[in-house]
């Protein structure tokens, strides 16, 4: 698969707000803290991740190109988050209470685990399955999975295990 490219006004925006929050957290300690290196590699449904001990960001492509200003305004705290808790810190909860604290306090960003972005463009293989309350859709990876007996997975509303859904065509 060919890599993305992100127009370069949009690669300044994230710096830019990079930089803008990264300030702030250097004010509220009254220290410096190196600039992260930032990625365009983050793959499949996440947005972002923080590798703690890389001091590094890395962005999904894909749904920054989709969600642009949103991503950025959302996405970049919550990671630069992660890595100024771990460099506080150290190791803990990986959306607990310290970087719940570090979003609204000192990045002053709504401290929020996970986006709402529209994950067509990122998961459009998925394969329906079905437990006793509603259906899933897996991924690819975790299908496959399914097929050659490595992994079974449940449902987390209602505890059962999700089958294949069976179709009904030509029958």
């Amino acid at each position: 698969m060919k890599p993305l490219r992100i127009p370069i006004a949009l690669q300044q925006s994230v710096m830019q707000c990079l930089r803008a929050k990264l300030a702030q957290a250097e004010a509220y300690f009254d220290c410096t803290f190196p600039e992260p290196t930032i990625t365009y590699q983050q793959r499949g449904t996440s947005a972002g991740t923080a590798w703690l001990e890389r001091w590094e960001i890395r962005l999904n492509p894909q749904l920054l190109l989709e969600n642009q200003q949103t991503f950025i305004d959302e996405v970049i705290p919550h990671e630069l988050a992660h890595l100024l808790v771990f460099r506080q810190f150290g190791r803990v909860a990986p959306h607990g209470r310290e970087w719940r604290w570090m979003m609204s306090h000192v990045l002053q960003t709504p401290a929020r685990r996970t986006h709402e972005f529209d994950l067509t463009v990122v998961r459009p293989n998925t394969f329906p399955y079905r437990c006793g309350c509603q259906q899933h859709a897996l991924t690819v990876r975790r299908h496959n999975r399914v097929l050659r007996g490595e992994a079974q997975y449940r449902c987390r509303r209602c505890g059962d295990l999700l089958q294949p859904e069976t179709t009904t065509a030509g029958r």
